[in-house]
């Protein structure tokens, strides 16, 4: 057991280090102090170790192989991450369902998306909302119609991966296509594979904390969820109605626009 002495104690926090060093390097996190500059794009860091990692960003350099496949990471966590995949380890369990994930993140969106109704982020363009960060700027390329994926192999651009992977395939013969053994059904995307391939089973996971229905994928069981909550987050920006299902707000509008002597195609 390591025993850090008091001597390099940080007036600020109280916390005790080792030597000298270590303590200067502690310190910056109250300063907030970046001594370290990236010579390629000027960013800045609190510690050495930090802007070697970083500068692997720009030399694409990957120390990190797997032994079991031909993937390389410049981050040694990544590969320990990566090494869930074939060791099939899942550390990280849900304490309201048991449901096991490889990642820490996976979990925190589950608990997110499954067993709470908090959304905090949401378009400004439509007011829809959304678990994560990641989930709003995807939507929100319907609005403004980003497409940020392009291809490597001619000038076309998607909007989402999914949409770049499905392009690869079908355009230029790049990439795995999923097969379902049960009923031979193919699929560009592995996450599309997997929420596919529950429907084989009798398993239901998901289940709704207001009612006894359960559902096969997480994406049913939020679209359910409307059914126990007042919240509606499609709205008519013709008349300020709002309905809790597309489909409905979607009819209104139609009717609304021909009410109002707008053109609706």
């Amino acid at each position: 057991m390591i025993v850090h002495s008091s001597k390099y104690k940080c007036t600020e926090c109280g916390k005790c280090f080792r030597n000298n060093k270590a303590l200067a390097e502690h310190r910056r996190s109250h300063s907030g102090e970046k001594p370290f500059e990236c010579s390629v794009c000027s960013k800045r860091f609190t510690q050495a170790g930090n802007l070697v990692r970083h500068s692997r960003i720009h030399s694409e350099e990957k120390p990190y192989k797997c032994h079991m496949c031909d993937k390389a990471f410049s981050e040694s966590g990544d590969l320990n991450k990566h090494m869930r995949v074939h060791t099939g380890d899942k550390p990280y369990k849900c304490s309201l369902c048991n449901k096991c994930f490889s990642q820490s993140s996976h979990l925190q969106r589950h608990k997110l998306r499954v067993h709470s109704n908090i959304r905090p982020y949401h378009c400004p363009y439509c007011g829809k909302l959304f678990v994560t960060v990641d989930e709003l700027k995807c939507h929100v390329r319907i609005h403004t119609g980003a497409k940020p994926y392009s291809c490597r192999h001619c000038s076309e651009c998607f909007g989402n991966l999914d949409r770049l992977k499905t392009h690869l395939l079908k355009s230029h013969n790049e990439g795995t296509c999923f097969t379902c053994e049960i009923c031979e059904k193919t699929f560009i995307s592995p996450s599309d594979f997997r929420r596919h391939s529950v429907r084989h089973s009798a398993v239901k996971p998901y289940v709704c904390s207001e009612c006894p229905k359960c559902f096969y994928t997480d994406s049913e069981l939020k679209a359910h969820h409307r059914v126990h909550s007042e919240y509606k987050q499609f709205c008519c920006f013709l008349c300020d109605k709002s309905f809790k299902y597309k489909h409905y707000a979607v009819l209104h509008f139609k009717r609304c626009s021909v009410v109002r002597g707008f053109v609706c195609n």
